[in-house]
């Protein structure tokens, strides 16, 4: 844990400036609840030649849900970072949830893999943004460095397995 505050407190130090307090908080904003990625699982859904990369996302998403929000938070429990540092001034209203692993960070890389793993291009200007995401988090110091590790770990597993479900359900019954 001490390496870990280290991290972040190496972060706050030497990173900390007036446009990243802008930008991180709206960076990590965006996740919030995974509405982006659950609008450009939509959007995906919407457009006929993109539909198999939309169900693909859905499921991954559907997949991070459960495994991270209802099983992994409340197994683990894990205390913030922040309620180890009660002088340090928060960016973004403290989350209620616990820490491992970054939710945000896990859907975002839900959607990379299951993407990728779809074979869908778009799967590279994702990566920017998840990666973004999951700096953010360490920025506000809401995660722990192993936090964001286990939401990327969590992430490329349901992404990868968000895309073999969508591949199951999109085939088509045979003809006989």
């Amino acid at each position: 844990m001490q390496l870990e505050l280290a991290v972040l407190d190496w972060i706050q130090l030497h990173l900390r400036c007036g446009f990243f307090d802008w930008l991180m908080p709206f960076v990590s904003g965006l996740s919030n609840h995974g509405e982006i990625w659950i609008l450009f699982a939509a959007i995906l859904l919407l457009i006929r030649q993109q539909r198999k990369y939309g169900v693909s996302t859905a499921c991954a998403l559907t997949l991070d849900l459960t495994a991270c929000n209802i099983v992994l938070k409340p197994l683990v429990g894990r205390i913030r970072p922040f309620a180890f540092r009660p002088d340090l001034s928060l960016l973004v209203p403290p989350p209620g949830d616990a820490s491992f692993p970054s939710g945000h960070t896990a859907a975002a890389f839900a959607v990379v893999f299951a993407l990728k793993t779809a074979g869908s291009p778009l799967w590279r200007p994702v990566l920017a943004l998840s990666a973004a995401t999951a700096f953010s988090r360490l920025y506000l110091y809401v995660h722990w460095p192993t936090d964001i590790l286990g939401g990327i770990l969590l992430g490329a597993a349901v992404g990868w397995a968000g895309a073999k479900l969508a591949e199951v359900l999109l085939r088509r019954p045979s003809q006989s």
